[in-house]
Formats: C-alpha cells, structure tokens, sequence
C-alpha cells in the first residue's frame, strides 16, 4: 500500500519559486545559461500580473529612451507577432505604455518555458524552509495532498511577497517607512462592449475629467487627442465625475481616478479601479478578505458607469483576473539597497543588472489618493539588491528586492522585475555552475551575458538602441 505521508525529494541547480514576471525572468535566464531549472507556482499557469489585464509600463524613460530590453521584449516581440501586443508608446504618465492580450501571455510563456527548458512545476503551495546555520538548504512545497521537498543550489524568491525569506528567516521591511502602510491590491476585470470613440468625444467635450490631484505631477500632453490618437493608451482620469458621485453616495470604488487598459481586442478594456485599504497581503485572512469585498464591488462599479459615462452604455463583464493583485509587502534586504537618491538621481552603477525607470507611484493604503513622481531618467538596479543580507544561497527577483519603500514605488513594475529577473537568473546559473556562492559571482561576466542577449544595462547601451 502506498505511503501516503511520504515525502518525495527533487534536486536541482536552481529553484525559481513564484511564476510571475521576475520569476519568468530569472527561470528562464537560469535555463538559457545551462543550469537544470525549476520554477514553481500555485496557479495552473505562469506570468502573475502579466495575465491579468496590466500593461507593461516604462519600457522607455521620460526621455523616450528605451531602457529596458533583452528577455522582457523578446517575449513583447513574439505577442506583437501573435497580434497580443502594440508596440511601446510614449505616455506623459506612465512613460510609456505596451499594452497586451492577457491570454496570449499565457501562450508565450508556455513557449519560452518549453524552448528554454525551464522545468515548471505548477499547483504547488510553499510550505517550509530547511536552514542551517543561516544557509538555506531546501524549500517545501504541497501539491494535491502530496509534499516535495527540493534542494538547490541556488534559490530565488519570485513569490513577490518575500514568503520564501520570511520563512528561512531573512531580514526584511515592509510597507512605507511612516507608517508601515502597504500600497493597496487591485482585481483586475475585463469589460466588452466599450465604444471607445464614443468616450473620447466625451473626454474632448470635458477636458477637466483628465485633470488629476496636486500629488500626481503629471507632464503636459496626456489629453484626449493623446488617448484617441491610439489604441495603445491607460487612461487615468474622470475624477471630478467619480468625486460627485461618492459624494451622492452612487460610487463604490475607495479611489478618486478611474483607470482602464485599452486591450488588443477592439471594445475590450481591462479594469484597474479597485482599491482594498487598511490591507496586509501576507495574511491569509486579508486575502480572503480581499478576495470577496474586491469581487463584490465589481457590479456596482459597471452600473455605476453604464449610468453615467458615455462609452460604458452598453459594456459587459467579460472576465475576472483569478487573483487579487497585491502591490506592496515585504522588501528583502540584500547586500546593497537602492535608495530615493540614487533613484532619483538617476545613479547607475557599474554593478547593475538592470535599469528602472517607471515613475515613482505609490497608491494611498488607507484613502482614495496616489503620489506621482517623473524621474528624469533611468537609475540602476544592482545585482547586489537581490542577494539576501543574511540567508546563504538565497537571492531574489521580482517586486520583493532590496529597494527602500519610495524606490518601490517604481522598480515594482512588470518589465523591470523582468529584466531583474533576467540578471538574477544569469547570477544563480553562474553560482551554481561554479559552485559559489551567488555574492561571489562576477557581476561583469553576468552584465557581459546579458548584454549578449540584448539587455540595456546603461545610458550608451540606450543610445545604441533608440532610434
């Protein structure tokens, strides 16, 4: 009779735990360089946030300068020749905007895991650390009653939420310095329906419904002409519509902005409006709560604009994201930390492993606001910021790397924990191929490499590319 209780062992050279874009990232680089890889996730498909209706934000600066490149617009490449991409565009907000097909992402993930020869392993819930003396040894997961225990050479936190550094121990902040705030989640939703033309003449006839709070500093030209000229756009804006309505106690939404994203399928728009506040998305029990309140504002948000914005008239539900989107938990604190002033200075590091660029944005956890900050040009991301502090072997990618809470605000966006996660991979491929540890590996032969595979890594590399 079979043992039920039996626990299964896996070894590999690296473990990659959590799906979505900085795990995607480092999977995949780790893989391409030759190291035996796998990477684990709770849902049945892989790409996080990149699934769920987001766009891909800030592959240009503020300059128009492309900063990000390699891995993350490989894959934009191929979702441009599946039809599921525009190309990046210029935004007065957002930098710029490359708006995708979610269900496509799917795909090409599945794709590049297969063509890369990442081994997924997938419906896995971590659920335990081995540490000795500060080294992490294995990592615990539980899949349909069953536990796996796989030991590594290397291991990359990618869960977002910093769960696997929790567990082993690691150091780690979380939430605003002030107050210990985190930013609030968002479900994501798809509308059909949307006459697009039909709000645009609505926005050109009110041109305060695009004007936006002294905290979100916004550069000229985000009007109505800038979001008709093409399909490719975010639209942030209705806040005096949206301010009278809660006011009449009609809007069911804890923020002051409306914002949509136009997809690649025409009247189908994706929905990011919802706020949860006074959240902790490391607690099961906010999550739950999350889950539900998030889910049941959903209707009376439609109604809300069916009734009262030309365009939404005759909109649908078409689908609901699987997962709440959470914003903002724990920071790791690694070897080095990327704080306000480089960022904001624009510092770039001979050790970076990737540039960030996308605006600071940091939305209100407990009211309807959010701070907006342009940065006048990229700032370095260094290797050093994904090595834990204190627990051996263990790095990290994603939204969870050693940045202080302001600078989070903007490497949290999706193509820059991509291209995080592109170095991170190269760097644990490296260590494990070595057999050193991740801190001791040459940041320039992993800069060389990614360099080869077309990332950005500095302003002349930018140039080289810009056309």
């Amino acid at each position: 009779m079979e043992n039920r209780a039996e626990r299964q062992v896996i070894k590999t050279q690296v473990l990659v735990l959590g799906g979505g874009s900085g795990g995607v990232g480092a999977a995949i680089a780790a893989a391409r360089e030759g190291a035996e890889t796998i990477l684990v996730d709770r849902q049945g498909f892989l790409g996080g946030n990149m699934t769920i209706g987001l766009p891909l934000l800030a592959f240009l600066d503020a300059q128009g300068r492309q900063v990000t490149r390699g891995l993350p617009q490989e894959i934009v490449d191929r979702l441009i020749e599946l039809g599921g991409a525009f190309e990046h565009r210029e935004c007065p907000l957002h930098n710029s905007t490359t708006n995708i097909d979610p269900n496509l992402m799917k795909i090409v993930i599945f794709e590049k895991m297969k063509q890369y020869g990442v081994k997924p392993l997938l419906h896995c819930e971590i659920i335990g650390t081995t540490v000795e003396d500060g080294e992490l040894k294995s990592v615990i997961v539980k899949g349909k009653g069953k536990e796996i225990e796989i030991f590594a050479d290397v291991f990359v936190d990618a869960t977002g939420d910093g769960d696997v550094a929790f567990m082993a121990g690691a150091e780690f902040e979380k939430g605003q310095y002030a107050n210990g705030e985190t930013q609030p989640p968002t479900l994501m939703f798809t509308l059909g329906g949307f006459k697009l033309d039909k709000f645009m003449d609505y926005l050109e006839e009110n041109p305060d419904e695009l004007k936006h709070g002294s905290s979100m500093k916004i550069r000229p030209g985000y009007t109505a002409q800038f979001l008709r000229a093409s399909e490719n756009h975010v639209f942030v804006g209705l806040k005096n519509t949206v301010s009278k309505l809660r006011q009449e106690g009609k809007c069911p939404i804890e923020r002051d902005t409306i914002i949509y994203i136009n997809l690649p399928r025409e009247g189908y728009i994706a929905m990011n409006c919802i706020r949860i506040l006074n959240f902790d998305g490391t607690k099961i029990e906010e999550l739950s709560r999350g889950e539900i309140e998030s889910s049941l504002q959903i209707l009376p948000l439609i109604n809300m604009l069916k009734e009262h914005i030309p365009g939404f008239e005759n909109v649908y539900l078409s689908s609901i994201a699987p997962f709440l989107g959470v914003r903002e938990t724990r920071r790791i604190i690694g070897k080095q930390m990327i704080r306000e002033d480089a960022a904001v200075n624009g510092v770039i590091p001979d050790d970076t492993i990737a540039l960030g660029s996308y605006i600071i944005d940091i939305h209100s956890g407990s009211g309807d606001g959010t701070i907006i900050r342009s940065l006048a040009g990229p700032y370095g991301i260094t290797y050093g910021a994904t090595v834990s502090k204190d627990v051996k072997r263990l790095m990290m990618s994603g939204r969870c790397i050693s940045v202080d809470p302001v600078v989070f605000g903007s490497s949290r966006v999706m193509p820059t924990c991509m291209a995080v996660g592109e170095g991170v991979g190269i760097g644990a491929a490296l260590a494990a191929k070595q057999n050193i540890a991740p801190e001791n590996v040459d940041v320039q032969e992993i800069r060389q490499r990614l360099r080869q595979h077309g990332a950005i890594l500095s302003l002349e590399d930018s140039a080289a590319v810009t056309k």
